[in-house]
């Protein structure tokens, strides 16, 4: 049987005592405490130093139940190491010293995350990128309730495969309390039982974890980087309020410490307050602290409505800003919502802006295909590192007869959608989205610029002199007429062609020379398009 890429590896003996490790790769090793804790998830904290020359990663072990700590790292660069361990309990000498060494080959995986590294936000602020500058593309699909036992292990695999083959590399996905419903309800568990024992958040259940290690290490085998939600904030489902700041980072560090060695992004909560400022109050104290535990300062942000930056007295204690539009068609496609991205793009301190929830394809039966195009599109070209999509039935793991979203803690809620997620996972936009990606990673899209008055009416964007990007929205029926393009370099042949991208079919124009200003022929079809210029190449058409 194959072993994935980022399997678990234990402590490998080499010459000379020391262990063996691959860059980026998944290690662990554990160690048994010598003393007996009533509480050991809150009771003590256990760390352990890495060190390679004068750097060092001091790494948060997990209590994985009994008497035992494990630790799991993925080596940055390769070398010797040394590490020991460390325990909030000076007395406790299992958990103190025992100084080891490991020695890390380079990586030779596929996988981008071990070819590439992890995934850090650009020293330009405008997009991500690996640890070795190869750009990436986010574009996340959303996942929220696929760690309960409702998406079974089969299911989990199925969906993993299709979104693999469409094109995603993110997933969104909730790992602690679930929105639109009460804490600890039954449905939250998963094949191990339920996270915790009390919304205290005192005793940890390690084999809920255990169930939840399989599924994100299948993703990350998959080329899909798990964004970890840790909790919700939204007023009626308020993870602060009913857990507290202590809980919460008792949670946080359990998370850091099991997922740290993957190649994630950090959510701290979906649906923080807007009146919540980052320079002040528990959320703000939160996300000082998994910065401060994180050794990788994996990307950190919150998942909300407008972003959660550039307010007057904001301390920026996150790496890129996650934005939101709305689940109805009608505004999710209205001019403002666009202004969404571009207002924090164009707000220093610069960092990656994305969109992380707007109207789910087939939530309450809209918000297909077309609308799918243009969010996605819209938000591209003015300024977006990237896009997360979302489906319903997907996002709230829906089978026949359990939608997953009607607690009874909410008084039985009417139900959003008995969309089934095998039914969601088959909508058209999530593969229509894969191929504007496609299209995408063809030009230099990490160095688009956002330039509206190249096509007014449009969305445009692209590389001044080198290539530009318009996309037409869909108009009424018969309605075949071209547009205008300005911003074309003047007096070089251009090659142009349009581009369906709900089929991903190309339609080559003539080329042409232009003094700058170019008006298009007619369309192909009544529907939206993308037009693609660029400037030929001497020696190349």
């Amino acid at each position: 049987m194959r072993r994935g890429i980022f399997a678990i590896v234990g402590a490998v003996a080499l010459a000379g005592g020391a262990s063996g490790a691959e860059q980026w790769a998944f290690w662990k090793t554990t160690f048994t405490s010598a003393k007996t804790y009533e509480k050991p998830f809150v009771d003590v904290e256990v760390d352990v130093v890495f060190k390679q020359g004068e750097h060092q990663w001091k790494v948060p072990a997990f209590w994985s139940g009994g008497d035992t700590w494990t630790v799991r790292f993925a080596p940055p660069v390769p070398g010797n190491f040394t590490y020991r361990v460390q325990c909030s309990d000076p007395e406790n000498a299992g958990l103190n010293g025992h100084e080891q060494s490991l020695r890390v080959t380079g990586s030779t995986g596929e996988n981008p995350f071990l070819k590439h590294g992890f995934v850090r936000a650009s020293a330009n602020g405008r997009h991500f990128e690996h640890a070795d500058g190869t750009p990436f593309f986010w574009l996340g699909d959303t996942w929220w309730k696929c760690l309960c036992k409702r998406m079974t292990w089969e299911g989990f695999k199925e969906l993993t495969a299709d979104r693999k083959a469409k094109g995603f590399n993110v997933v969104q996905i909730v790992c602690g309390p679930y929105p639109d419903e009460g804490f600890l309800e039954p449905r939250l568990a998963n094949e191990g039982g339920l996270p915790y024992e009390s919304t205290a958040f005192e005793k940890v259940n390690p084999e809920y974890f255990n169930f939840v290690d399989r599924r994100l290490k299948h993703l990350v085998d998959a080329g899909i980087a798990p964004a970890i939600v840790g909790a919700w904030g939204r007023g009626d489902c308020n993870s602060m309020k009913a857990i507290g700041v202590a809980g919460l980072k008792r949670h946080w560090r359990y998370l850091v410490a099991r997922y740290g060695a993957y190649p994630v992004f950090w959510i701290l909560a979906g649906e923080i307050p807007d009146a919540t400022k980052w320079g002040e109050g528990p959320w703000a104290e939160l996300a000082a602290y998994v910065r401060s535990i994180d050794p990788y300062h994996h990307p950190l942000t919150c998942h909300t409505g407008h972003g959660r930056r550039g307010a007057p007295g904001d301390s920026h204690v996150i790496d890129f800003d996650m934005v939101g539009g709305n689940h109805d068609e009608r505004l999710a496609v209205a001019p403002q919502t666009v202004a969404i991205v571009s207002s924090p793009a164009s707000k220093t301190p610069p960092m990656p802006v994305l969109v992380g929830e707007t109207c789910y394809e087939g939530h309450m039966q809209q918000g297909f295909g077309d609308v799918q195009r243009r969010m996605f599109w819209g938000s591209i070209l003015s300024g977006a590192a990237g896009h997360t999509y979302g489906a319903a039935g997907v996002w709230h793991a829906s089978v026949e007869g359990d939608p997953g979203c009607a607690s009874a803690a909410f008084g039985g809620r009417k139900v959003y959608d008995w969309t089934t997620w095998k039914e969601g996972m088959n909508y058209p936009g999530a593969t229509q989205l894969g191929i504007g990606k496609k299209l995408l990673e063809q030009y230099p899209w990490w160095r688009f610029e956002p330039h509206p008055e190249w096509a007014p009416g449009c969305f445009a964007a692209g590389v001044p002199g080198e290539v530009v990007f318009v996309y037409l929205p869909r108009r009424g029926i018969y309605d075949w007429s071209g547009l205008t393009v300005t911003g074309l370099p003047a007096g070089v042949p251009l090659s142009a062609f349009f581009f369906d991208p709900a089929t991903g079919r190309r339609f080559a124009q003539d080329t042409v020379t232009t003094d700058g200003s170019w008006k298009t022929p007619d369309v192909p079809s009544p529907q939206d398009w993308i037009l693609v210029v660029q400037a030929q190449k001497p020696a190349s058409p």
